[in-house]
């Protein structure tokens, strides 16, 4: 079946990512996945929260918030105290980042990467990981430059991509119009070399059988494989720059 935009089933959307977006931030960068896009930087602080005082190492962390015209509709600011979704994902991205990082070797310091959605289309937290690492990379080449690190402090990359069941068919990167209509929804993080860091799948109506995960996990393997091609490519333009 056809998608609107004429993709194939297992075809990502056309994915951009600019490193160095803006003047201020150890890192910065803007990702674009169809018309997804996410501003993501990273700020190094010479802190760390109370509870790695004593650890030695270091912390990564992750904030995550929509804007109010990155939708149809205007969203509020939560001035408040942020919502349960945006708790759950920014603390996912702080999770996947985490998992590539050595906190020893980051030292006792925090990076803060901030993840804002200036539009969505579908796909706003997959993207803030895969553009969040970009970021992170950049602000460790920032500490690195000025002799602040004993040694890299990354493991692997990580990147994430939404895969689901959408008529019948097992389809990558789901759209907001996708999204809405799938009948199973997964997200899934996946680091470089190919290994899980987390899977989240939801039937929305009929459960799913293991063959469908399986077709759901084989295009979400594509999809980051990709998605790490394009984020080594803006590294390289970024350190040419």
């Amino acid at each position: 079946m056809k998608r609107k935009d004429a993709r194939a089933p297992d075809e990502l959307r056309k994915t951009v990512i600019r490193s160095r977006y803006l003047r201020y931030g150890e890192g910065a960068v803007l990702i674009a996945t169809g018309h997804t896009k996410v501003i993501c930087t990273a700020t190094v602080e010479e802190k760390v929260p109370h509870f790695r005082r004593e650890s030695g190492g270091g912390w990564v962390t992750a904030e995550y918030s929509m804007l109010p015209r990155s939708s149809h509709k205007r969203i509020p600011r939560e001035t408040r105290g942020v919502k349960g979704r945006t708790q759950e994902i920014q603390r996912l991205i702080g999770r996947s980042l985490r998992a590539v990082v050595d906190m020893k070797a980051l030292g006792p310091r925090s990076i803060v990467i901030d993840c804002d959605v200036i539009q969505a289309d579908g796909g706003t937290r997959t993207a803030s990981i895969t553009g969040a690492y970009v970021a992170l990379h950049d602000a460790l080449r920032f500490l690195e430059r000025r002799g602040m690190l004993p040694q890299w402090p990354l493991t692997d990359s990580v990147s994430a991509v939404s895969v689901g069941i959408v008529e019948g068919e097992a389809r990558l990167d789901l759209d907001y119009t996708e999204d809405f209509a799938a009948d199973v929804d997964m997200n899934v993080v996946m680091t470089g070399k190919g290994r899980y860091i987390e899977v989240q799948g939801t039937a929305e109506g009929e459960p799913f059988s293991s063959a469908a995960l399986q077709k759901m996990l084989k295009l979400a393997r594509k999809g980051c494989a990709e998605l790490t091609a394009s984020q080594e490519a803006a590294l390289a333009a970024e350190k040419e720059m």
